[in-house]
């Protein structure tokens, strides 16, 4: 009788590649969505005022990801800040 090698266990699931989710929606995508659909209504000449208390990351964090979006979109924008805002506007 033929000797068979019994292949152990695999440690994870698997699936086909086809089914496996390809877009990666962070936890900062809500607010950068809108932030970025308001640059897109706002004339040239005008800032948004994103109150910094109705953030729910830091706003460097709220930055860092607007940056990251922005270059990834080929787009311009510049951010200020004082104690209650965040001032975002695009940059020609």
């Amino acid at each position: 009788m033929p000797k068979t090698t019994k292949k152990p266990a695999m440690n994870f699931d698997s699936m086909p590649q086809v089914d496996v989710p390809h877009g990666r929606n962070g936890k900062h995508k809500p607010i950068i969505t809108k932030i970025l659909a308001d640059l897109d209504r706002v004339p040239a000449g005008v800032a948004l005022k994103v109150p910094i208390e109705e953030l729910a990351e830091s706003k460097e964090k709220v930055r860092s990801a607007l940056n990251r979006a922005t270059r990834k979109g080929g787009r311009n924008v510049a951010t200020a800040s004082d104690g209650d805002y965040l001032y975002i506007w695009n940059e020609s």
